[in-house]
């Protein structure tokens, strides 16, 4: 006599729930009441208002006219006669151009070959049987704890001639140990037969970085990119290190110049003195130019960063 074995049947899906619905709550967990839903709706509400109302302001006040301005007696909270005078005179050519476009080469170049090195470091160290790489692996964590120093890092960039020049704002900070950890962690967690397997069909180590490794880590790797990206483009210290010449400087330092009224550029101090441009205006659309490229790129990575950083961080 056979025994019948009941196959699991599948509850029918609750009515109402669609495509972006949250999930189905543990059997042990209550749910939530009329007053905790309100309390966390009242918290995240508060939360976004502390974050956007600072942004808000600054947009209004780099978009506000010098009477609207001087009405309000500085910041701007309510708009009256958007003008875009302040962002067509920083755009209209001179320093603020010329350190916008540094900028974005040094965070273009610098992203690329800081991810280059990265991705080839954490693959050798992920893969156990290469050559060194536990010494190699000891010797990284170490400077994670332990540094040199400003004075002879300023010594040992200025003896390879790297003074005055892009490279001192790329090399000098070009690797981060701990994206290289969180990489590695990634990289140890793809299965090592799907590895095999191309290694007997005839892959070499590249191939199999290339076309199994770095498709499989996208999460990852968004992530990271997005890290050296914005690292590049906040970093302003090198550059009032290594840097003499005022047309080299990148946009932070630009701003920085400009907030805290130091030196403004030519066209742009004649048109503050002669009352055409409110010098605040012109601080706060800077702002927003420094801050626009990182609110635009960080909402296509933000849906990475769970997978990204948890996994990489937890595996190897």
């Amino acid at each position: 006599m056979s025994a019948v074995i009941d196959k699991p049947t599948r509850e029918p899906a609750a009515p109402g729930r669609g495509r972006w619905a949250a999930p189905p709550r543990p059997v042990w967990e209550e749910e939530p009441g009329k007053v905790g839903l309100a309390g966390k709706g009242l918290v995240l509400s508060l939360a976004c208002l502390g974050i956007l109302f600072p942004l808000w302001i600054v947009v209004v006040t780099s978009l506000s006219s010098r009477k609207t301005i001087s009405e309000a007696g500085g910041l701007v909270m309510v708009p009256k006669g958007i003008t875009l005078i302040a962002y067509k005179e920083l755009l209209s050519g001179g320093q603020v151009t010329r350190a916008a476009i540094i900028s974005v080469l040094i965070t273009l170049v610098g992203t690329l070959f800081s991810m280059t090195v990265s991705v080839l470091c954490a693959y050798g160290l992920s893969r156990t049987g290469s050559l060194g790489h536990r010494w190699i692996l000891m010797l990284l964590l170490a400077t994670m704890f332990f540094s040199a120093g400003l004075i002879p890092t300023y010594l040992l960039v200025q003896s390879l001639g790297l003074t005055d020049s892009y490279l001192a704002l790329i090399l000098p900070s070009a690797i981060s140990v701990f994206n290289i950890l969180v990489l590695r962690g990634f990289f140890t967690g793809i299965s090592q037969e799907l590895i095999d397997s191309a290694r007997i069909d005839g892959a070499g180590d590249f191939r199999i970085l290339w076309q199994i490794v770095m498709p499989l880590s996208r999460a990852v790797l968004a992530v990271i990119t997005l890290f050296y990206a914005v690292g590049y483009w906040s970093a302003w210290f090198n550059a009032s290190l290594y840097l003499n010449d005022q047309n080299m400087m990148p946009l932070q330092n630009v701003m920085i110049q400009l907030v805290q009224k130091q030196q403004a550029p030519v066209g742009l101090g004649q048109a503050i003195r002669t009352g055409q441009l409110s010098g605040l205006a012109v601080q706060m659309a800077v702002m927003v130019m420094a801050l626009l490229p990182v609110a635009v790129l960080s909402p296509f990575v933000q849906r990475h960063f769970k997978k990204g950083m948890l996994t990489g961080a937890v595996k190897g």
